[in-house]
């Protein structure tokens, strides 16, 4: 019985270790994300909690928000369906819709830092683009 009761502490125990790991590796990249961190106060605005783009964000610079499996850009809404982290490279597959159509979409990011990503586009590397955490 003790055995029993033990085997189960330690598999709880792991269990519970493995939840929060992949937690944390989903929060990595929470937040509000621009090309440049000059910008961000005029692409981003704070509503009570939340963070939406400002009216004239597109004159300011490009940006996203990731909160948790949801991926907002201007035009777009995403849910991220999976995950999968190689190194410091994260590969995204996600349903995204716009006022037009819903498609599937993947994203490969570059975690450079804690705050700053490099969206890569395999293949072509000279279209990689750069963002930063906004505080």
């Amino acid at each position: 019985m003790r055995r029993r009761m033990r085997r189960t502490q330690i598999f709880l125990c792991g269990a519970v270790g493995l939840l929060f790991n992949v937690s944390a590796q989903a929060d990595d990249l929470n937040g509000a994300w621009a090309n440049d961190l000059s910008v961000c106060d005029k692409v981003f605005a704070n509503k009570a909690a939340s963070v939406s783009f400002s009216q004239a964000s597109e004159s300011y610079g490009s940006g996203f928000i990731i909160e948790g499996d949801l991926l907002r850009g201007r035009m777009v809404d995403c849910t991220i369906k999976a995950r999968k982290r190689d190194g410091n490279t994260i590969h995204l597959i996600a349903a995204c819709s716009t006022d037009v159509a819903l498609s599937p979409m993947q994203f490969t990011l570059r975690v450079e830092g804690e705050n700053k990503i490099t969206r890569i586009f395999p293949g072509i590397p000279e279209m990689d683009l750069t963002y930063v955490r906004c505080r």
